[in-house]
Order: structure tokens, then C-alpha cells, then sequence
């Protein structure tokens, strides 16, 4: 009997103490939940960036970067915008991204409502920020609903980390008002020097600190230091109408 006892010990202590590896060991990736209200292609990731680092031909540029890649998957007819952010210069005043793309709802390629409007896009009250958007890597997806490898790891995806979109923006949606240069000379510029905000689009969940729009600045403006910073030259587009 005592030899029962501690064979059933031994086997209760091995399955405590192996669980936890278990746990660890499972994809961290977040699930999508079902959501009855689907609807048309009005946000993504752009697949590929324009190919010349953060030089995307300022805002003109970008956004049409967005309608060409609209286009390409029957969703052109709308008003597309990137969602980049420019600081003021002395010739021109700020614009801020969340000013550019509307109110919402915004729905991925899949049909996935990511935010209801504005509000909820970017935390405006508290018991917004508490409810979070629903960016995270298996939502913001291209336009054509690819996942972007991120620094989550999900099974089939062997790719390397993508995740800084950039985007130039505070996490409120606005333009950095200091000196610093933070969009790449308004998203002009492919040069070593300068430097451009990114968010990180690979969030776990829509609740994790990380943030979608303001992670950090990247390297510098050329296309292998957004490479190196740990990115492609992505960013986001909506569909402002």
C-alpha cells in the first residue's frame, strides 16, 4: 500500500511540474471570435511597402500606394488612406492620421471589424482603451488576407519579423509636435540619417501595452535600416469613406 502511495505521488509531482513547460511550449497567438457583423475590405496591412524605405512620396504617394493595392483585390472603389501622420513645418502645419481615414467601422479582408470608430480605434476614454480595438497579428492582415510575420510565431509561418508599420503617430492617433524627426522628412526621405515612428502590428492581444501605432522609431529612413529595425516599409491603409 505504501509503495501505491508514493508511485501515485511521484506521478502527481512529474504532471504538476511538467505542465507549465506544456503551457509555455503553446503558440502564444491570439484566436479570432465569431463576430456576426461582418463586413466589406476597409483596412489593412499593404502587402509589400513602396520598395525605397520610408521614402513613399509623402502622404500623396502613400495613399495612393493603398488604392493601387485596393485595386488589385476589387476594393478600389472606395477612398483609401494611409494611416501616416506629418509634422509641421515651417511652411505647413501637422496632419494627424487619425484625421485622415475617417470614422469606421473598419473590417479586414476577412470580414474581421477591427474598431467601430474612432474612439475605439485609438482608447479615447478609458472604457475604451479597457475594451481595446481588435489589431493584433491574426486581424491585421494585408489585403488580401495574408498574415504578417511578426515576432508571434504561428504555425506555417516561417518568415522573418515584419511587425514595425509604420505610421509616424503618437498613440492617440496625432502628430509628434518636437523637433525630433519622426516620419522620415514627412515621408520624403531614404537616406541613413532621420528616422520614422513604427508600431508593431503582432500585438497577442488587443490588451497587451504593446502599441499598434507608437512601439519606437526605427534605425534610420533607407530601406535596409527599416529592415534591420525589424520591418519592410509597411504601413496601414483605411478606407476613409
Amino acid at each position: 500500500m505504501k509503495a501505491a502511495k508514493t508511485a501515485a505521488l511521484v506521478t502527481l509531482f512529474l504532471c504538476a511540474s511538467t505542465a507549465p513547460l506544456f503551457a509555455q511550449d503553446a503558440p502564444m497567438v491570439p484566436q479570432i471570435p465569431p463576430r456576426p457583423d461582418k463586413g466589406p475590405l476597409s483596412f489593412f496591412v499593404t502587402s509589400v511597402g513602396i520598395g525605397d524605405g520610408a521614402n513613399l512620396g509623402g502622404l500623396a504617394g502613400a495613399d495612393a500606394h493603398c488604392q493601387k493595392l485596393a485595386d488589385d483585390v476589387g476594393a478600389g472603389d472606395r477612398d483609401w488612406r494611409a494611416y501616416l501622420s506629418t509634422q509641421a513645418t515651417t511652411d505647413e502645419p501637422a496632419i494627424n492620421a487619425r484625421d485622415r481615414i475617417g470614422q469606421g467601422p473598419w473590417y479586414n479582408a476577412n470580414g474581421v471589424r477591427i474598431a467601430a470608430n474612432l474612439g475605439q480605434l485609438h482608447g479615447d476614454t478609458l472604457l475604451l482603451a479597457r475594451k481595446g480595438n481588435f489589431i493584433n497579428i491574426r486581424t491585421a492582415v494585408t489585403e488580401s488576407g495574408d498574415i504578417v510575420p511578426g515576432e508571434v510565431k504561428i504555425v506555417g509561418i516561417d518568415a522573418r519579423n515584419q511587425h514595425d508599420i509604420l505610421t509616424g503617430t503618437l498613440p492617440d492617433g496625432n502628430a509628434f509636435t518636437d523637433t525630433f524627426d519622426r516620419t522620415c522628412s514627412n515621408w520624403t526621405s531614404s537616406g541613413e540619417d532621420g528616422s520614422a515612428n513604427v508600431g508593431h502590428h503582432d500585438r497577442i492581444t488587443s490588451f497587451t501595452s504593446q502599441s499598434w501605432i507608437d512601439a519606437h522609431p526605427s534605425r534610420g529612413c533607407s530601406q535596409d535600416n527599416l529592415i534591420a529595425t525589424g520591418g519592410a516599409g509597411q504601413f496601414y491603409c483605411f478606407a476613409a469613406d
